[in-house]
């Protein structure tokens, strides 16, 4: 037992009930081995209103941190071991920028709601939520896009291009009412990167954004296997760009990947294109039942920001370190949005 383990387990021991771990599924074994709950995005939002812990320990990155700052309650402390461990995606939508698209967007008199994927900052969450919009996971991105396209004249999905244009098409929404905006949009400038004629005919509006670790994933890699086993399967997140998941036998979130992974039968070869550390946990729990086959190692360097170490420290001080907090003009409209999205899925 190292040195970090053993100091983790003395304290969770020594604190019980008013301690509770929770870690993303992307995080390492070694951190995962500490965390009471584990989960994808949605599971782990869901989970904060039930928890009785005074001090709860998000182990993932700062945007899911300070969603469960939004949601706790009064008494309730959020930590997360590393307040440098972002979010490249979500980092590529400002408030801002995401406020001025949407006036421009609703000139004319369009009702545009927007959508914002979980991973996105919670000052962007709260102009979702001024904008009388919602959250959304890839959990449940299906259910919360019918709720926004039934609620307005258009949905303003962000900040993921890939996941909005895949659930689009799951969704069956044909392509010429889906418009990707222009890439200008990330660097702040969004009266040039707007075709406001183009999106004024479109029912998908989709923020040019990304995920770098789901982008790594290619056609290539699913050629190849096609090719030389063609018996195996393919299962994607949705995060990947859309050639990859149409071209996979399934795509979904987290939650589903390990479920289509269980039911998968005995002796199946199944190829994952997702954060490896996930991928390398299933291979590890099936070894000798089912061959468990990254799509391309890829980790996420932000989620491997957490560490055994740094968790340790953070425990060793938890009494008296500052913890992640939202200023009150956002945390109201943000939790209008995030909560929408619990009460739609409920």
């Amino acid at each position: 037992m190292s040195g970090a383990t053993e100091a983790i387990t003395k304290i969770r021991q020594k604190m019980g009930d008013r301690l509770a771990i929770l870690g993303h599924h992307y995080q390492s074994d070694a951190v995962m081995q500490h965390a009471d709950i584990s989960g994808d995005s949605l599971e782990l939002a869901r989970k904060i209103a039930t928890l009785d812990a005074e001090h709860i320990v998000f182990c993932g990155v700062y945007f899911m941190a300070e969603s469960a700052a939004i949601l706790r309650r009064g008494n309730q402390k959020i930590h997360i071991p590393d307040t440098t461990a972002s979010c490249p995606m979500a980092d590529m939508a400002l408030a801002g920028h995401v406020n001025r698209a949407l006036t421009l967007l609703s000139e004319g008199g369009r009702s545009i709601v927007p959508l914002t994927y979980v991973n996105s900052s919670a000052a962007v969450k709260a102009v979702v939520g001024r904008w009388n919009g919602s959250v959304c996971t890839s959990a449940n991105a299906q259910k919360m896009m019918r709720w926004a396209l039934d609620k307005g004249d258009a949905v303003l999905f962000l900040p993921d291009r890939h996941l909005g244009w895949n659930t689009a098409e799951a969704l069956d929404i044909p392509e010429n009412e889906r418009l990707v905006l222009g890439k200008k949009l990330i660097d702040g400038d969004p009266e040039q990167a707007l075709d406001r004629d183009a999106a004024a005919s479109a029912r998908v509006l989709l923020w040019p954004g990304f995920c770098p670790i789901h982008e790594e994933f290619t056609m290539s890699a699913i050629n190849e296997i096609r090719k030389n086993t063609p018996e195996a399967m393919v299962v994607v997140h949705p995060e990947c760009p859309p050639a990859v998941t149409a071209a996979a036998d399934a795509n979904g979130s987290t939650s589903f990947i390990i479920k289509y992974v269980a039911e998968a039968p005995q002796g199946a070869t199944i190829h994952i294109g997702t954060e490896a550390n996930l991928v390398h946990r299933l291979r590890a729990q099936y070894r000798g039942k089912k061959d468990i086959v990254p799509l391309k190692t890829s980790y996420c360097e932000d989620m491997g920001k957490t560490t055994e170490e740094n968790l340790a420290t953070l425990l060793e001080s938890i009494e008296t370190v500052e913890p992640v907090d939202v200023p009150d003009a956002i945390r109201q409209p943000s939790r209008a949005a995030l909560e929408t999205m619990l009460t739609v899925c409920a």
